[in-house]
């Protein structure tokens, strides 16, 4: 199942670097919010959570979206550390 991700500003690289078949797109977002979409699904946001989430757990959730629904994510950072 192709697995589809928007995300606002990182993360492209990242995801495609472990799901190289994943349909990533990433858009500016508003300020103060950063908000990871997976299948339609929301699956983290900053203005939930008060901050960011972790690189490996966006990546787990799509590797999970591709063979269903993915998890809502709850872990935070407090930096965005784009890499």
């Amino acid at each position: 199942m192709v697995v589809t991700v928007k995300v606002e500003y990182c993360l492209k690289r990242t995801i495609l670097s472990k799901v190289p078949d994943a349909v990533v797109t990433g858009t500016v977002g508003r300020r103060s919010c950063f908000e990871v979409e997976i299948n339609g699904h929301l699956v983290f946001s900053k203005l939930e959570t008060g901050g960011f989430p972790f690189d490996e757990d966006v990546v787990a959730a799509v590797i999970q979206a591709q063979s269903g629904k993915p998890e809502k994510l709850t872990r935070k950072s407090k930096e965005c550390v784009i890499s």
